[in-house]
């Protein structure tokens, strides 16, 4: 029998919850398959591992395509916020790009 990409992961995550990677794969993959799932997953991350700047790039996409644009806005706030304190300025300038993108597509509608 063929493992999913999804099976994997859930293995991945059940071995250890406490790694924010795992999750954020999750959240990734359940895109794919069920929005509820993947916010659900989105929002643990961005609560329980805030410190994890992959997520925030990803997590507003995400929101954006769901239509919830206010939480989309605070999550790349959020995130060039804490990519600023982190100094990781590679992060910070996509994140900064991207919110950017987001705002001038927003002044469009």
């Amino acid at each position: 029998m063929k493992t999913t990409l999804l099976e994997k992961l859930l293995v991945f995550y059940e071995e250890d919850p406490r790694d924010p990677f795992n999750l954020y794969a999750l959240a990734l993959e359940y895109q794919k398959h069920d929005a509820s799932v993947a916010s659900e997953h989105f929002e643990r991350l961005l609560s329980d591992f805030p410190d994890y700047l992959p997520t925030y790039y990803h997590a507003a996409q995400f929101f954006i395509l769901i239509g919830e644009i206010d939480k989309a806005r605070i999550i790349f706030e959020k995130g060039i916020q804490i990519a600023a304190e982190q100094k990781n300025t590679k992060a910070q300038q996509e994140l900064l790009r991207a919110y950017r993108a987001f705002e001038d597509d927003q002044l469009d509608e």
